[in-house]
């Protein structure tokens, strides 16, 4: 078994897709349209499906904006730089809700974006 994807409901998408490949860097991978069932899903990440777990952006016709659940607490990226990748999430646009630094009670560098949706995004330096 493996993490095949993690689902969020987006009120615009293409606001959405802007953001998850402008930046973050990811790219579309896939685009299902079902008109049918009034909903859009567009899957982004850093490679293919295959490579390892996506994002489903999942966009109900009609439905402008969700409130993030309070079960919900984010995604995990890993960066080589997190200062580095601030910065350039600043330039590019980017709400940065916590500055790269390290982790309360740790030494891993942490920080956290907000996509336009405010879900947030987790940037973990990877030290490999």
């Amino acid at each position: 078994m493996r993490i095949l994807h993690t689902m969020i409901r987006v009120g615009d998408l293409d606001r959405s897709i802007a953001f998850y490949t402008e930046v973050l860097g990811m790219s579309v991978i896939d685009r299902s349209d079902y008109p049918e069932g009034k909903f859009t899903n567009v899957f982004v990440g850093y490679g293919s499906k295959d490579d390892g777990a996506v994002i489903e952006l999942t966009y109900n016709y009609g439905v402008d904006s969700y409130e993030p659940g309070t079960g919900f607490g984010h995604l995990a990226v890993s960066v080589p730089d997190a200062y580095a990748a601030c910065a350039e999430i600043k330039r590019r646009g980017g709400v940065v809700t916590r500055e790269a630094g390290p982790m309360k009670h740790g030494t891993t560098v942490i920080a956290f974006v907000c996509d336009p949706d405010g879900y947030k995004i987790e940037l973990i330096e990877d030290r490999h």
